[in-house]
């Protein structure tokens, strides 16, 4: 397959065509080692989750098998990142928690990844740094509620 763009291509359709490389190049220049990048994603989606969330759960979430899942929320839990608690709605199931030192290090990834974005943007306006911002929160927003969507589907 060419690289070579389509005459027939329109330059908006073809900066479409490279959200998913940047996205995924986004993720790939993440300033934190692969076992940091799976904590930030645990900890992000039971933070996030709207409700409780479960092992099952934070694997769909994450687009993993569960034993992947469980592996990951294992570490976690040695780390003191999370806990395990009955659910407050069935008291049979077993629930995700941040723990304190979890919020913590989600504050701590947070502010690793703020440094790197204001690293890498140093070049654009304050005004084009909180517009993209903005509109990178409101994908992650709508990313999530068209996932919920997809899932009730299924």
């Amino acid at each position: 397959m060419s690289g070579a763009p389509s005459p027939e291509r329109s330059p908006d359709d073809r900066v479409l065509d490279q959200i998913g490389p940047a996205l995924s190049r986004l993720r790939r220049r993440t300033p934190a080692s692969s076992r940091d990048l799976s904590r930030n994603l645990v900890l992000n989606v039971i933070a996030d989750a709207p409700d409780e969330t479960t092992v099952g759960g934070l694997a769909a979430e994450m687009g993993v098998a569960q034993p992947v899942a469980s592996r990951t929320v294992a570490a976690c839990i040695e780390e003191g990142l999370l806990r395990r608690t009955a659910s407050q709605r069935d008291g049979r199931r077993t629930v995700l928690e941040l723990t304190e030192h979890g919020e913590a290090e989600r504050d701590r990834f947070a502010a690793e990844q703020r440094a790197a974005f204001q690293e890498i943007t140093a070049s654009w306006s304050r005004k084009e740094r909180i517009q993209f911002a903005r509109l990178l929160v409101r994908y992650g927003t709508d990313a999530a509620a068209w996932s919920r969507k997809r899932a009730a589907r299924d």
